[in-house]
């Protein structure tokens, strides 16, 4: 069982770009299957010790809401809130997304949301670039299993990342992007941790929601 177990795990990796690699026998896992649901991908990630922070996590943070959504929010990474319960966005930055997508007619059951890490980073740091590219491939299935009509990145760090830029937040916001070879729309707003400590931005933020709805519309 333990066998056909490191099987099955070495092919959903090979599916996703993530190179395995294994300390004894080279085991020939054949064709991988395509993915074919949300969880299948959830179980790689709690058991994903592709990069450091897997021994700092107290869990994975996957990602939650409509699993057919047309609008998917994508944020940074796993806060200590997020950590401790296992879902993104959660707490006063979570109240405040929930009352942002309110504002424009969606109730948080209706979209899908995710960060671009699944683990917290030690006292809430930037992620690193190799944190990234370990767990982009993540991100990527979770888009190609939802496909969303539209992505919406929160905060400067989600929206370089995604967009391949290092240009700020102020330059990017204000008008849709494209993300991927699908060119899917991309609009960028601000985090709602930045608006919790800048409420003066709050009414820019209105704006790209306003935005959004008119597209999504």
């Amino acid at each position: 069982m333990t066998s056909r177990i490191n099987l099955q795990k070495h092919a959903l990796l090979h599916a996703l770009d993530i190179p395995v690699w294994l300390q004894q026998t080279v085991v020939d896992v054949g064709a991988a299957p395509p993915l074919v649901s949300l969880e299948t991908l959830r179980q790689c990630v709690a058991n994903c010790q592709l990069c450091p922070l897997h021994k700092t996590r107290t869990q994975t943070v996957f990602g939650v809401g409509n699993e057919k959504a047309k609008l998917m929010i994508i944020g940074e990474a796993p806060g200590f809130h997020e950590d401790q319960q296992g879902e993104p966005f959660v707490g006063r930055a979570g109240q405040l997304l929930n009352a942002m997508l309110s504002a424009i007619g969606f109730e948080r059951g209706d979209v899908y949301i995710a960060n671009i890490l699944k683990c917290r980073p030690p006292e809430n740091r930037d992620p690193l670039p190799e944190e990234v590219v370990q767990c982009t491939p993540y991100l990527k299935q979770q888009i190609a299993l939802i496909q969303p009509t539209i992505l919406c990145a929160v905060g400067k760090i989600a929206a370089q990342h995604l967009l391949g830029t290092t240009l700020s937040l102020s330059k990017l916001r204000g008008k849709m992007h494209a993300y991927g070879e699908e060119k899917l729309p991309l609009l960028i707003t601000y985090h709602p941790a930045y608006l919790l400590r800048n409420p003066g931005a709050k009414a820019d933020a209105y704006q790209d929601l306003l935005l959004l709805q008119n597209i999504m519309n």
